[in-house]
């Protein structure tokens, strides 16, 4: 049975969504389409936080359309994890957050990690997040390449570069087993240089696009094969009354009508 996983590239351009397959489809199991897109009627960029805010927004109606267009899980393609936990209450395929998926999985690779991400601002959201998903003792330290997305694009092998020094600086400084790439897209571009014959480091460097695509498919299948379910008892319960249920009805038309002025503001 063929598994449909939505990439979705959390920005309102699709500046990232080329390297995005390039990158990871080439680890897509066999049976599985993966399909990378982008938002629109959103900015274009979320290191700051108010525009993240109408990125997620326009991020939560684009995993509701996924299911309804039948995809069997989406990846919300950012280290912010943007929308997640709002997601998982409105749909019931599994939605993923690449950090989320990279600590999950990181005892495959080593008991402790250091992370390193794009820009101090960044790092600010990613020490919260740490500390949400109960990793604080496991994670050791952050550090940045002091990069900002709409940059990395344009040069991927000088981003590379800068992951070769920074992780190995980390590594040294912090005594940590593991490196976690906490940006979607300083992983792209790492996994370019390897790809293109760049030497893997001496230790485990996490791609959370990898670890993405790899929870997206367990989860993924295990709900085909009526395994995997989300509870509705408590943080993702939905309404169960009329009135609660029509707020979220209205929540989403009103999202959909406001959408082509959000196109010519975004566009």
């Amino acid at each position: 049975m063929t598994l449909r996983i939505n990439f979705v590239n959390p920005f309102g351009t699709k500046a990232y969504d080329a390297l995005i397959l390039e990158t990871l489809s080439h680890y897509a199991s066999e049976g599985t389409e993966l399909v990378v897109t982008h938002l629109d009627a959103c900015p274009a960029d979320m290191d700051y936080f108010y525009p993240k805010h109408f990125v997620e927004l326009a991020l939560i109606d684009a995993i509701k359309q996924a299911e309804d267009d039948g995809f069997d899980a989406v990846i919300s393609g950012c280290c912010y994890d943007p929308a997640v936990l709002v997601a998982r209450e409105l749909v019931d395929i599994p939605v993923i957050g690449p950090f989320e998926a990279s600590l999950n999985l990181l005892s495959y690779y080593g008991r402790t990690a250091v992370i390193v991400t794009d820009h101090v601002k960044a790092g600010s959201q990613m020490k919260d997040n740490v500390k949400l998903y109960g990793a604080s003792e496991r994670v050791l330290g952050l550090d940045v390449i002091d990069w900002y997305v709409r940059d990395m694009v344009n040069d991927t092998a000088a981003v590379a570069q800068d992951v070769v020094k920074v992780t190995a600086d980390s590594i040294a400084r912090t005594g940590a087993e593991a490196v976690i790439l906490n940006c979607t897209i300083i992983a792209a571009a790492y996994q370019k240089y390897l790809m293109e014959g760049g030497e893997p480091a001496p230790f485990p460097i996490l791609n959370p696009n990898l670890m993405a695509l790899t929870m997206a498919e367990s989860m993924g299948r295990l709900r085909q094969k009526g395994a995997a379910g989300i509870s509705r008892l408590g943080f993702y319960a939905q309404p169960k009354d009329d009135h609660f249920r029509k707020t979220t009805e209205g929540t989403r038309a009103a999202w959909q009508a406001a959408r082509p002025s959000l196109l010519k503001s975004f566009g």
